[in-house]
């Protein structure tokens, strides 16, 4: 099966310091896989890097066989590229339901001027995409807060809205940086619960995250990093028993804990 996505030789130098280098990635369609490594490994700057935030210094991004390398985060996030950052960014003084709103803006086809003069064609669209925005709400358990400002949420839905917002611009691939970090166990199972059932939907993932129960848990395979380099690769139990990923990123003797 082809690669849905592909690094080949990824490399990103800010001065002297070389935070990635030379990273081959490839992810298949329907998959979740892991990237994981200690703080300062370089997975911040693959995804900053894969999703049009920062160009690389060398190396080429593919996506769907296409070469989006250097692209702009915009014309990225419209080849179906979504990023959920690991501080949910969302719009203040708007509700859930308009924050999804906002999220589809790209798939808005009527034009601003018949916006304005709320055509028919304007109406029946503006109405398509609330109903669409209400299915996401209801798919990320967030329904019953659709008109809540999105400071209020507790942490947990606070997470599930950026998620939310990502999945209204119907991406093909989403970036998932940290989803359970500051969450408690019942929390990071429903955040495990919410990023199978969007695998299942149709949306390939690729995760960051800290939390060695829900990477194990939830991925089909994991990428591990040190000091920017692929260490080792495969599934999660091999990866986290591995001598030098217990070494590097679990601590000496964590294979246990892992």
């Amino acid at each position: 099966m082809n690669a849905l996505l592909e690094t080949k030789g990824l490399t990103k130098r800010f001065g002297g310091l070389l935070a990635v280098d030379d990273l081959d990635l490839s992810v298949a369609p329907g998959e979740i896989v892991g990237l994981i490594g200690p703080n300062g490994a370089g997975k911040t700057t693959v995804f900053a890097m894969i999703s049009g935030f920062l160009p690389p210094s060398s190396g080429t991004v593919l996506f769907q066989g296409a070469d989006i390398t250097g692209m702009s985060a915009f014309r990225i996030a419209r080849a179906g590229i979504s990023r959920v950052f690991q501080q949910a960014i969302t719009f203040e003084g708007l509700t859930v339901l308009d924050n999804v709103l906002v999220g589809l803006h790209k798939s808005h086809q009527a034009g601003l001027l018949s916006s304005v003069a709320r055509s028919r064609r304007a109406r029946t669209e503006e109405a398509a995409l609330r109903e669409k925005a209400v299915d996401i709400l209801g798919f990320m358990g967030l329904a019953a807060v659709h008109d809540w400002e999105p400071a209020n949420l507790p942490h947990g839905h606070q997470k599930a809205l950026g998620m939310a917002v990502a999945l209204a611009s119907d991406p093909k691939l989403i970036l998932l940086d940290e989803p359970a970090t500051g969450m408690n166990p019942s929390e990071s199972d429903t955040m495990i619960d919410h990023i199978r059932r969007v695998r299942d939907r149709g949306t390939t993932v690729v995760v960051v995250e800290h939390d060695m129960r829900v990477i194990k848990s939830v991925c089909d395979r994991l990428v591990c990093m040190n000091f920017g380099q692929k260490l080792c690769e495969g599934d999660p139990g091999y990866v986290t028993s591995h001598p030098e990923v217990c070494e590097a990123y679990l601590g000496k003797g964590a294979t246990d804990a892992a």
